[in-house]
């Protein structure tokens, strides 16, 4: 991950009054969902206290914080992240890594990928890897940008205008969530910078919109429509494991379920 934490005086208690005043948090409030006291909060905004391991813990997660976030909160304040604790993480990674392989291949024949907070690609079980040959995937590494940059991935996708505003407001939100992860604010300004994306993404919204949005690919003379569940590691506070997200791919009518056992199924 990309960020800058500076470790100086006023570092520390400026983060923390800046993500208070986000969290829509009085110092009160934070006080009583920390279990921590007001003065103590008022103190540690002022530079007057210095900061416990246990404090920021307490208070990164009051505030509903992402893992890598409470990392930079303890960066700031002269303290080693909670993600290089290689003492109990290697093995919870191991444990991750086993499971996030078993959910992509019991997923077989439809396509899943694991990819990481910025949506590149980390995992991929074997249908996704015939499907995405099929749509003549260019090995971009980086999800978003293979849907969004011109190309056959994106010519194949028929509701391309409309899928690319629901992904881009859901990275924006996620970017929004991680104000220091410059990485991911670089790739949304490039994304953003493509060609047709903004313009795009200035259409209006259907009144009437369907209340599942699926994606419509054109395959030859085959119309494929799939919706996608996206699932996380629950109760992280691992930077690396918390930013994992698997997407699992289903077909959305009997026709697509019927190309899928028929066309990626035997090459598996």
């Amino acid at each position: 991950m990309s960020y800058q934490a500076p470790h100086t005086s006023q570092a520390f208690p400026e983060l923390l009054k800046n993500w208070r005043k986000k969290s829509r948090f009085s110092q009160l409030d934070l006080a009583l969902e920390a279990g921590l006291s007001q003065r103590h909060v008022s103190f540690l905004e002022t530079g007057r206290s210095k900061p416990s391991r246990y404090s920021i813990q307490q208070l990164g997660q009051a505030m509903n914080l992402p893992a890598s976030e409470i990392d930079i909160l303890m960066l700031t304040a002269g303290f080693a992240p909670r993600t290089n604790n290689r003492n109990w993480s290697e093995a919870t990674r191991t444990a991750v890594n086993s499971s996030i392989d078993h959910i992509l291949a019991s997923h077989n024949p439809y396509p899943a990928v694991a990819v990481d907070r910025i949506w590149n690609l980390q995992k991929a079980n074997s249908a996704a890897g015939v499907f995405f040959q099929m749509l003549g995937h260019d090995g971009d590494p980086n999800m978003l940008r293979a849907l969004l940059k011109p190309g056959k991935v994106r010519d194949s996708l028929n509701n391309w205008k409309e899928k690319i505003q629901s992904l881009m407001r859901l990275f924006e939100l996620e970017v929004a969530r991680r104000p220091n992860d410059h990485e991911a604010f670089e790739l949304l300004q490039e994304l953003k910078n493509l060609p047709d994306v903004n313009a795009a993404l200035d259409l209006k919204t259907k009144e009437d919109p369907p209340p599942l949005l699926t994606m419509q690919f054109k395959l030859e003379e085959n119309d494929i429509t799939l919706f996608s569940m996206i699932t996380t590691v629950g109760l992280s506070n691992d930077a690396t494991i918390e930013d994992i997200r698997m997407e699992t791919f289903f077909p959305a009518d009997k026709p697509t379920e019927q190309w899928f056992q028929h066309n990626i199924a035997p090459h598996l």
